[in-house]
């Protein structure tokens, strides 16, 4: 997969993540199966870029990405269940993945 197709690839399926999470609450019934769908690309747009380097906090801020990443679709399963928990775990996945940017971006300077 190339860097730019999962760059747009992250980029479409976040602005859908966002969208049917907040219109969940119409109670649409395909509303759950788009995010199911743009939780996994989401997933695996993150989980497809590994980092090879040698720096110890880069490599863990990797695996906290693909912690958030998991989330995702674990979010979308409680979702189908109808549990209201789903919120939890997306909110959980967006600190990680929001905390992983900030220190990624100060870590590369």
């Amino acid at each position: 997969m190339s860097g730019k197709f999962k760059t747009y690839l992250f980029y479409a399926c976040a602005i859908l993540l966002v969208i049917s999470a907040a219109l969940y609450i119409t109670g649409n019934k395909y509303i759950p199966y788009i995010y199911a769908v743009s939780g996994a690309g989401v997933a695996v747009a993150s989980l497809s870029s590994p980092y090879r380097g040698n720096n110890f906090r880069m490599k863990r801020l990797n695996i906290q990405q693909a912690i958030a990443a998991i989330l995702l679709p674990v979010s979308s399963y409680l979702m189908f269940q109808q549990k209201n928990e789903w919120f939890a775990v997306l909110f959980v996945s967006a600190v990680l993945q929001l905390y992983v940017v900030i220190i990624r971006k100060w870590e590369e300077k």
